[in-house]
């Protein structure tokens, strides 16, 4: 607000005087330029012109701002922060606000933008708590005109669920993201589904509620740029997108869909599928639990703590699970193998003794290919299709 204490009434002064103070005040303040949305203080029109000089001037006794830093009606440069601030925050639709939705959304309600979710179930309730607007019918969600639509569904009904969105009522250049722990499948489905003016992102963060329940610092984050627009504005929201991950930690890998899949099957799938068959074992603690015993205690935690469809999902739509589903088997085999060899050899030892000593070999685990190699048939079958 201005200070009435450096508001002072203007003396009256000849034309030439004015002329001069004029000339002298655009000299002191050469960068000083009134702005339009300023208030002004000066008092009504000026007074008419057909006036004699000495009346036109001891008519009105105009009040004008002495100060040079009297303050503005309001804060301009707090008010092009605010507008800079909001310019850089994304409408952020999650579609599948279970879990793993629920959990993104409050990474992404924390650092400021706008999140709208969509789902099946009603999660109204859990919705209003974390602040954001929850929709039950698409239509009414494709209308906000969301920056971003991330799909966090199931990956089995991943298509169905693109296919019902009215993507008519959507601004044309929406950005398209999912994260699926599959990459090859959904990159896919959006090639498509969505209309070429659609940008499309892949991601995966490999981490979930119960591993990044704590912090997500230095937890990988997978992302693929497969279809993003020229324009520096759809260019500039997948970043501000990818950095919502970046400053809570992440660590930032970006892969292909095809490069992602080869070594999560190596990687995720083994490990669901040794939590999934230890699971079935239904271990328990001990007294005398091992620091081992309790990361496979964990293990079974993290992932049967998961739905059964993401782990059939990793199965299902990961062309390169079935090869570890093969590899799996076939060290397990050589594994008994070995170990009823060495049984074979100690009953050998306690029947004949040391004659066998020297002549008997033990066995050993045999070597599986590497991964992306094909695999070779059990040796009895390879034994009996060369006799055939």
């Amino acid at each position: 607000m201005v200070s009435f204490s450096s508001i002072q009434p203007a003396a009256a002064q000849p034309p030439a005087a004015a002329a001069t103070t004029s000339t002298r005040t655009s000299h002191l303040l050469p960068h000083h330029h009134p702005h339009p949305d300023q208030l002004s203080l000066s008092s009504s029109p000026s007074p008419p012109t057909h006036l004699p000089p000495s009346r036109r001037h001891h008519r009105r006794r105009p009040y004008c701002v002495r100060a040079i830093d009297a303050a503005q009606p309001y804060d301009y440069e707090a008010y092009l922060f605010n507008r800079f601030s909001q310019s850089s925050k994304l409408k952020i639709a999650v579609v599948g606000f279970g879990n793993f939705g629920q959990f993104l959304a409050k990474a992404f309600i924390r650092q400021g933008h706008t999140v709208f979710a969509y789902s099946r179930s009603n999660y109204h309730a859990v919705a209003q708590s974390l602040g954001a607007a929850f929709f039950t019918d698409p239509h009414d969600l494709c209308e906000q005109h969301p920056d971003v639509i991330l799909i966090c569904t199931s990956v089995i009904s991943t298509e169905s669920v693109l296919r019902s969105l009215p993507l008519q009522r959507l601004r044309r250049n929406t950005l398209f993201v999912d994260v699926l722990s599959v990459k090859e499948f959904p990159k896919n489905i959006f090639l498509q589904v969505l209309p070429h003016h659609f940008d499309i992102l892949c991601t995966h963060p490999m981490f979930g509620p119960e591993s990044g329940k704590v912090t997500w610092q230095n937890l990988p984050f997978v992302f693929d740029k497969v279809r993003i627009g020229i324009e520096d504005s759809r260019v500039n929201r997948v970043e501000t997108f990818l950095d919502i991950f970046k400053k809570e930690g992440c660590t930032m890998v970006e892969m292909s869909c095809a490069e992602h899949d080869r070594y999560a099957a190596g990687s995720q799938f083994i490990t669901h599928t040794m939590g999934r068959i230890l699971e079935k074992l239904q271990l328990d603690s001990t007294p005398i639990n091992t620091k081992g015993y309790e990361t496979l205690l964990n293990l079974v935690e993290n992932t049967a703590s998961d739905s059964f469809d993401l782990y059939y999902g990793l199965f299902m739509y990961n062309k390169n699970a079935m090869e570890q589903l093969e590899r799996l088997d076939l060290a397990f085999e050589a594994l008994k193998t070995e170990l009823f060899g060495h049984l074979h050899e100690a009953l050998r030892k306690q029947l004949f003794g040391k004659s066998e000593e020297g002549g008997h070999r033990r066995p050993m685990l045999a070597k599986l290919p590497k991964n992306g190699t094909p695999l070779l048939p059990p040796q009895s079958e390879a034994v009996a299709n060369k006799n055939n």
